[in-house]
């Protein structure tokens, strides 16, 4: 019990660390140092935690819900360092999201070829940390793909109520994003078994 608990805890925190570096390696291969200068290129988790948001609550959140909510220190990059700062955001913002996708992929192949309940926590986390980083609510990641075209004040005043209206969002809606969690790790298992 202790391992596996131990193990899950891996696998959250570094499904939300590798999350974040992959934002930092994208954007110093487009051309920002900062997250660099900033040692946030690294898979030692220390220069990625927020107790609070890395440690804690993803724990609890899925201790008493069964879901994961919590964040790592956000990687900062300078939009004016990248060639096409408009493009070279969204490239930034997705890199993120993709890397929890291809954590599920592995995970569910790790399930497939084993059958252990942890890896498939292990799927969901990820499903859950992808699609949830794609809603279109600043600061996650998916504002940056679908409101691009937001002026830089527009979008910082949004950013300024961002928590309160990820809070609103989950209150209200958490139910329906989880159920499409579900639909979405309900075909891969499908999807996998029939290989």
């Amino acid at each position: 019990m202790i391992t596996t608990l131990f193990i899950l805890f891996l696998i959250i925190v570094y499904s939300i660390i590798l999350h974040e570096v992959a934002h930092g390696y994208v954007a110093y291969k487009l051309g920002d140092y900062t997250p660099k200068y900033e040692g946030r290129i690294t898979l030692n988790p220390i220069p990625h935690i927020d107790p609070l948001g890395t440690l804690v609550l993803p724990l609890v959140s899925f201790y008493l819900a069964k879901i994961i909510f919590g964040w790592a220190k956000p990687v900062l990059y300078n939009p004016y360092n990248l060639k096409n700062p408009q493009r070279d955001s969204i490239y930034i913002a997705l890199a993120g999201p993709l890397v929890n996708i291809f954590l599920a992929l592995f995970f569910l192949l790790l399930y497939k070829f084993s059958s252990q309940e942890i890896w498939l926590l292990g799927l969901r986390i990820n499903l859950t940390l992808a699609i949830f980083n794609l809603l279109p609510i600043p600061p996650l990641d998916g504002s940056k793909v679908f409101l691009y075209k937001l002026s830089l004040e527009d979008y910082s005043y949004l950013e300024n109520y961002g928590f309160l209206i990820i809070f609103v969002f989950i209150f209200f809606m958490g139910g329906y994003l989880f159920q499409f969690v579900n639909l979405v790790q309900n075909f891969l298992l499908r999807s996998i078994n029939m290989l």
